[in-house]
């Protein structure tokens, strides 16, 4: 069975491929998941990961995974402790709705950056008020929240979950749940300890996570690849003068201190990023493109010694969008972008399909980038 998935998930085509076979055979986990595939995704994800198995094809590895699971270990760090005491304190009281009202108010002073705290009985029905620093939500007695993304996750042997990220219902934005087992002196199930917290409130990130050097390949919209055989290139301006293009994109990059620019084939225009002003992008029409003086309004800088693309692989590079774009006139290139800091070349296709590749692999003719590109 092969299965398209959109690779913005970072997901395997397996994920989706499984969901209907799941699906096909009535499996009793499907039930929670039938209208939701990215959760589900998400779900096979995580069981893949806990069990150690490892498809082939299977990406959860990347340094945006890694990242993701250090902030998720240090902030179940810092809850396992005072969920546990909560709950302990909860389980001497449990039943007693003003008691355990009292004391989930008074511990949203003493669990780090929590924003609502609950208790549900074994069915996910909340049996107590919310309490919050706004003080305590009784209105909330009675709700069901059995179908929320936090309560279709299995909870660890250990009693405690922190749910994968979701959209929440009353501030509509992305938080956590963490879910904390209460257990009478026998071990019995009484309830669940419910904690919500607001992505924003939680200080873990302290550093960018670095992006993943590998070739990544996008698809783009339906429409465009449905109907992709029924168009062809027409000439653009800048297309007509090219030659007289690139030695200006080329001096603004090696000797200018444009560090990141994408040259818009189609529309005929060149969006650039200066090392004197990353945090804003310029952009050049083709008259500006095609005027030399251009490179006087950008003053002198030495190239960075820590970019990753060669000065001298720059025109290269330039050389080979040009190819690129002419090659072909139904599947041929929109748009090419270069970062001489991230060493990513960026294509955009007719077909609307989008690749990121390390410059090594772009200009290595016999990478699996040009053994494919036959079907970009």
């Amino acid at each position: 069975m092969r299965v398209e998935v959109d690779t913005d998930f970072g997901f395997s085509e397996l994920f989706t491929g499984l969901f209907d076979f799941f699906l096909t055979n009535n499996w009793r986990i499907i039930a929670d998941y039938s209208s939701d595939r990215f959760h589900f995704c998400r779900f096979l994800k995580k069981f893949f990961v806990s069990t150690q198995i490892e498809p082939h094809n299977l990406t959860m590895t990347t340094p945006l995974d890694k990242s993701i699971a250090r902030q998720r270990a240090s902030l179940i760090n810092m809850l396992v402790d005072p969920l546990g005491r909560l709950a302990v304190r909860l389980a001497a009281h449990w039943g007693d709705q003003e008691v355990m009202a009292e004391q989930l108010q008074l511990a949203i002073n003493e669990i780090p950056w929590v924003k609502f705290l609950y208790a549900l009985n074994p069915q996910a029905v909340q049996i107590s008020a919310t309490a919050s620093k706004e003080g305590l939500n009784v209105t909330e007695i009675g709700r069901d929240r059995s179908t929320r993304p936090y309560m279709l996750e299995a909870i660890p042997k250990g009693g405690l979950l922190l749910s994968e990220a979701y959209i929440s219902l009353r501030e509509n934005r992305p938080s956590v749940t963490a879910i904390q087992q209460i257990v009478d002196e026998g071990g019995q199930l009484l309830g669940i300890l419910g904690a919500d917290f607001d992505l924003r409130a939680l200080p873990l990130t302290r550093e960018l996570y670095q992006e993943t050097t590998t070739w990544r390949q996008l698809k783009g919209d339906p429409a465009i690849r449905g109907t992709l055989f029924k168009q062809s290139r027409f000439e653009s301006l800048l297309d007509a003068d090219i030659d007289k293009v690139l030695p200006v994109v080329e001096e603004l990059m090696i000797d200018r201190g444009v560090f990141h620019s994408k040259i818009h084939f189609s529309s005929s225009r060149l969006t650039l990023w200066h090392v004197d002003d990353p945090f804003r992008y310029r952009l050049l029409n083709i008259e500006q493109l095609l005027d030399p003086d251009t490179c006087l309004a950008y003053p002198m800088r030495p190239y960075p010694s820590e970019a990753l693309i060669a000065a001298e692989s720059i025109r290269q590079v330039l050389d080979t969008f040009v190819h690129l774009r002419m090659i072909d006139s139904t599947i041929y290139l929109r748009g090419g972008s270069i970062n001489i800091f991230n060493g990513i070349i960026g294509l955009n296709f007719s077909c609307d399909g989008s690749h990121y590749i390390p410059i090594s692999d772009f200009l290595a003719r016999d990478s699996n980038f040009w053994q494919g590109l036959q079907t970009p």
